[in-house]
């Protein structure tokens, strides 16, 4: 227990001198993306063999577009550096299902933990810290709810270990980094719906339907009142004015 709360110390020490940092947007921020098996299926662990840096490209090239948009034009170009880390073996601790705000913030204490146990040596050290955990499509229909903390600035995301669906994976990268940097869900936690305005890329739009991006944190675009579609990758995305005032951006 005392190497835990010592090392969670030092970890919000960190955490507080990049929020800061952060906050003004004159440096990099600096992504690191820790691949793992989340079963043991061939397919899998022969997906995983082939991720490269660039798989996680379209993010940066994302965050970077979505920046000048805002007039947010950093000195050194790219706001976001994103690569590629090792593969981590040991799949991280389960988050509460259901969990109300308190047990998953009770939960993230062993989930920085033991990202700081498997990741910690990571150099150059980054600024956040994504594992994402590949699932063989064919064996399983739907995924657990990904999440992205800003405490510890971490993030866990499930996504499908299938070529084809690297546009929908790096959509919930890029959703789950924003999290931990400020950003909060634009939908609703009971419709699963973009939230209106917030969750809309294009609130003022008439006729409001159907639209023609989503929001990056709404995690859908808007068809009707009642329906939304899944982006397919973050070419059909935004940051809407609300995401990018919560990032630092203005808006």
């Amino acid at each position: 227990m005392t190497l835990l709360l010592f090392a969670l110390l030092v970890i919000g020490v960190g955490s507080w001198q990049t929020t800061r940092r952060i906050a003004a947007w004159d440096v990099p921020l600096h992504a690191v993306v820790h691949p793992i098996a989340g079963d043991d299926h061939a397919a899998t662990a022969r997906y995983l063999a082939t991720l490269t840096s660039a798989t996680f490209a379209p993010i940066e090239r994302f965050v970077g577009e979505e920046a000048g948009r805002y007039d947010v034009r950093p000195p050194f170009g790219q706001p976001l550096r994103i690569r590629l880390g090792a593969r981590v073996d040991e799949r991280p601790p389960a988050p509460p299902i259901g969990g109300s705000v308190a047990e998953i913030m009770w939960w993230s204490l062993p989930l920085r933990w033991w990202a700081w146990r498997v990741a910690g040596g990571d150099e150059p050290t980054p600024d956040v810290t994504i594992f994402v955990v590949y699932h063989d499509p064919a064996g399983a229909d739907a995924l657990e709810h990904s999440l992205g903390l800003e405490k510890g600035r971490i993030g866990v995301v499930n996504a499908f270990a299938s070529e084809a669906m690297v546009g929908s994976n790096n959509v919930v990268v890029a959703h789950e980094l924003l999290h931990t940097v400020g950003a909060s869900d634009k939908y609703d936690p009971e419709t699963r719906l973009p939230r209106f305005p917030d969750g809309y890329a294009d609130p003022d739009a008439s006729p409001r339907h159907p639209q023609r991006f989503a929001e990056i944190m709404a995690g859908g675009i808007p068809l009707s009142d009642g329906e939304a579609r899944v982006p397919p990758s973050l070419n059909a995305t935004l940051i809407g004015t609300a995401t990018a005032r919560e990032i630092g951006w203005g808006g």
